[in-house]
């Protein structure tokens, strides 16, 4: 026999009506009776039919992810799944799903959200990667949809909220670090200059290099993807200059794993012959040999504070334009020392 609402407000000691409210999250209702229908519900075994509840209310209660494409690093860099980790459990603390859609090329990524949109499948969106040039922050712009950024927008930053790490800064104090040790040398390694946090990030290691009264070299520059290969290419090519950098910051951990290793493979040793400092302080960078110190950037917080963004426009339109920097640290581990007195000898 199914349970219905009259059955848990008879239950509870309320009008259905109260239970209706309940089951819609309404402030009216006080917590001491939402905790009352709720334990009801739990002891009928009661689960209140959402889709029709959507449907009446022209709500999907789901949230569409789009994810970079995906013969890129979306579905290989850790970082993805514990920043979707962070936005599931934003999504859960109201009800919310997640819909997730991705695609080989920008347009089949953008076609995907287009039909997302039309087909009123979701109530708002959540863009996890922020391009130089962005077209589907363009349609979603023009469609006066709901969304939010992780990362910096290109342009209109006061139009879009977004949320993010301060990267400037962040690179900055992980270069800083790296300088405090006594290092001048230091080399830079990042992801796409089409994404903006490589853009950030390379700004701040110049600010620090300049700040410091380095020489800025443009050799020791190199951008390949946020992959353990290109990690692995880049450092190949700075230790084979004739003055190799004796440390180096990475954009990213899983491109430090790949320096790691080839540094490794080379005979050249971590902290003691060149010092390493990556990014994001993922699991593989306290697992990495040796551990690596590596910037925090809370990607979990990154994607809670994403969702529950969105959920503010989507059940407020008037919800002002925010922009939410989320702390960040250094974790200090095992990869960096001071620098050898005299060059390094390579093969």
């Amino acid at each position: 026999m199914n349970v219905t609402i009259k059955d848990v407000a008879t239950l509870a000691n309320v009008a259905p009506s109260t239970v209706s409210r309940v089951i819609a999250d309404s402030p009216r209702i006080s917590e001491a009776t939402k905790q009352k229908v709720k334990q009801a519900m739990e002891e009928l075994g009661y689960h209140p039919n959402l889709n029709a509840r959507n449907l009446a209310s022209q709500s999907t209660k789901a949230l569409g992810l789009v994810m970079p494409s995906s013969k890129d690093v979306g579905f290989q860099n850790p970082f993805f799944p514990t920043v979707l980790q962070g936005i599931s459990d934003g999504a859960q603390e109201k009800n919310y799903a997640l819909h997730m859609t991705t695609g080989k090329s920008e347009k089949e990524i953008l076609d995907a959200v287009i039909q997302m949109v039309q087909g009123k499948r979701v109530d708002g969106v959540v863009l996890l990667t922020s391009k130089v040039k962005d077209e589907v922050i363009s349609y979603l712009k023009a469609r006066e949809f709901p969304f939010v950024l992780i990362g910096k927008p290109y342009k209109d930053v006061e139009e879009i909220t977004h949320v993010d790490n301060d990267n400037v800064r962040a690179m900055k104090d992980a270069t800083e670090y790296l300088i405090k040790l006594g290092h001048s040398q230091i080399g830079f390694i990042g992801g796409s200059l089409d994404l903006i946090v490589t853009v950030d990030r390379l700004q701040g290691y110049k600010k620090a290099i300049v700040h410091a009264g380095i020489d800025a070299r443009k050799d020791y520059i190199i951008h390949q993807e946020f992959l353990r290969e290109g990690g692995q290419e880049a450092v190949r090519a700075l230790m084979q200059l004739e003055h190799p950098p004796s440390a180096l910051v990475v954009a990213d951990d899983f491109m430090a794993l790949g320096v790691l290793n080839t540094l490794d493979e080379l005979g050249i040793r971590v902290p003691e012959d060149i010092s390493i400092v990556g990014f994001n302080n993922l699991l593989l960078a306290e697992l990495a040999k040796p551990p690596l110190t590596s910037v925090d950037i809370n990607i979990f917080e990154l994607g809670y504070q994403a969702s529950k963004s969105l959920i503010q426009k989507i059940e407020n339109r008037n919800e002002p334009t925010k922009r939410l920097i989320i702390s960040h640290r250094i974790v200090e581990r095992l990869s960096c020392s001071q620098p050898n007195s005299g060059e390094m000898e390579h093969k």
